[in-house]
């Protein structure tokens, strides 16, 4: 799933625990082998990752249906389209809080107590969704969820790296075991969550999500003491006399969204495009603070540069791999066989297929990698190769464009989705691992932030074109999109030798 991806030995990165220098000996726990030959304390953190994902990925899984559903289905009615955009628009900005989580955790917090909180808040989020009837609940309920998730996603990284000192050679084993945690909530949500919703309801379905961010939080809340004390650092604090200003911002923003939907300029309609522009607008305001900012190096900033194609190139990645729970959803309900000997298989199930090739494959790519070395290819190759197999996959759909309702095998979504994760684990892990290498030393978690945002952009412009999906224009939609990513992946792969001369000394 989107981000959720584990890779080879090598591949992994986390930020450098802030407030501290590299190889602080205050972080070597070597010595703590309780968990899986790992230290102790990364049971809590694979926890509430596991259980987040659980409820993310199960929730996820009913949400468009349940927006484009009937009444008489249990749902809210709205046109597909519409509802896409939402759904678009939904996961754009979980991942443009990504941005907010970072801040509060480099300026206020720590990044562990914004994990912390952050769970309270999307528990909060599951809740209202399961509670609350109609868009209002949708309205409380996804806005608590994005602003939790994308403060979850933006730290629990981080919280992983404080773990090991950066010379402990169990630092990549133990981003994996990390890894296979989001997967196993990933694989599993939706498939508990369907269930529920097509027996019981979606409103049952939405309590199961809330249920597991229960658990993934108490069981957080009995081990967070025992994390390093590295892991609550704020490593650039706001000074007192700027907190005010803060707050007045901050307030300032919730009355403009606020008179912006009263008078009807933002609607469900247009939200994903007010999505896209604000977080364009973020991604390229990072980039500007980062660059100018006085306090990185030289080196630094040419890495920062370098990382500029690689954002290009993960956005149009992003937006065709997120089609998952927009065009694929419509696409399952409307056009899959899920016929499973004489039993009709719940739509969100088809969301589980992706985590379980990653749980396959994963261990496939970390042997490749670790068998070629020091000749496997350079990230902007991976990421080159990434977006353009993507692109292919968007293309394997052309065959079975414009059948009749129930028309495609279930086989051939499963082959589709096996590229897709082909795809996804050249890129994704590869695009947690370099963000953090190519990062100034006083913006880490902020450049993890920068990465998300890419995947922020691409969520939500995947929700946008979805408003262009229709039965009828199949081959145009898939050919089209397709081809608009392997053109990208080869320009990348081209000018992959100028990139990696940016990134100085970065592979």
């Amino acid at each position: 799933m989107g981000s959720v991806t584990e890779s080879a030995p090598g591949e992994y990165g986390s930020p450098e625990p802030r407030g501290t220098s590299a190889g602080d000996s205050s972080r070597d726990t070597r010595g703590d082998h309780g968990f899986f030959g790992q230290p102790r304390s990364l049971v809590h953190v694979f926890g509430v990752e596991m259980w987040e994902r659980f409820s993310f990925y199960g929730m996820q899984g009913i949400l468009l249906i349940y927006l484009y559903f009937s009444a008489a289905e249990g749902g809210l009615g709205l046109e597909e389209t519409a509802a896409a955009g939402i759904v678009g628009a939904y996961g754009g900005g979980v991942y443009l809080s990504t941005i907010l989580g970072a801040w509060i955790a480099d300026r206020l917090l720590g990044s562990e107590k914004v994990l912390f909180f952050s769970a309270i808040v999307i528990m909060a989020g599951h809740i209202a969704l399961a509670l609350i009837p109609g868009f209002f609940g949708v309205g409380v309920g996804l806005i608590l969820v994005a602003f939790g998730s994308g403060g979850l996603k933006a730290n629990a990284t981080s919280v992983v790296g404080t773990l090991y000192s950066d010379n402990d050679p169990r630092r990549d084993a133990g981003f994996s075991i990390f890894y296979l945690g989001i997967n196993l909530g990933a694989f599993l949500g939706p498939i508990l969550t369907g269930l529920l919703q097509s027996t019981l309801g979606f409103h049952w379905g939405f309590a199961l999500a809330a249920l597991g961010m229960a658990f993934g939080l108490i069981q957080y809340s009995f081990g967070r003491k025992a994390l390093p004390p590295e892991a609550s650092v704020v490593p650039n604090p706001l000074p007192r006399d700027r907190i005010g200003l803060v707050i007045g911002v901050a307030a300032a923003s919730v009355v403009v969204v606020v008179v912006l939907v009263a008078t009807g300029l933002i609607t469900a309609t247009n939200l994903v495009t007010w999505v896209i522009g604000a977080v364009i607008v973020a991604a390229v305001s990072y980039f500007v603070v980062i660059l100018s900012s006085h306090r990185i190096s030289t080196v630094e900033r040419s890495r920062v540069v370098g990382f500029i194609p690689l954002f290009i190139a993960s956005v149009a990645f992003w937006s065709l791999y997120q089609q998952q729970f927009t065009v694929l959803t419509i696409y399952s309900d409307k056009q899959l066989n899920r016929d499973l000997f004489g039993w009709e298989m719940p739509v969100s199930w088809v969301q589980s297929i992706n985590p379980v090739f990653i749980i396959i494959l994963s261990g496939v790519f970390a042997a490749i990698w670790t068998k070629l070395g020091d000749r496997q290819p350079s990230t902007p190759v991976k990421f080159a190769l990434g977006t353009t197999i993507m692109g292919v996959a968007f293309l394997l759909f052309i065959p079975f464009a414009g059948g009749a309702t129930n028309s495609t095998p279930l086989l051939a979504i499963v082959g589709i989705l096996f590229v897709f994760t082909v795809a996804e684990l050249l890129l994704s892990p590869v695009g947690l691992s370099v963000t953090t290498k190519l990062a100034p030393k006083v913006f880490h978690t902020q450049m993890v932030a920068l990465f998300f945002l890419s995947v922020s952009l691409g969520t939500a412009i995947s929700g946008q074109l979805a408003t262009f999906y229709s039965a009828e224009t199949e081959v145009a939609y898939f050919g089209v999109l397709g081809g608009i990513a392997i053109v990208l992946g080869v320009a990348l792969a081209v000018g992959s030798r100028g990139v990696l001369k940016l990134m100085s000394g970065v592979r």
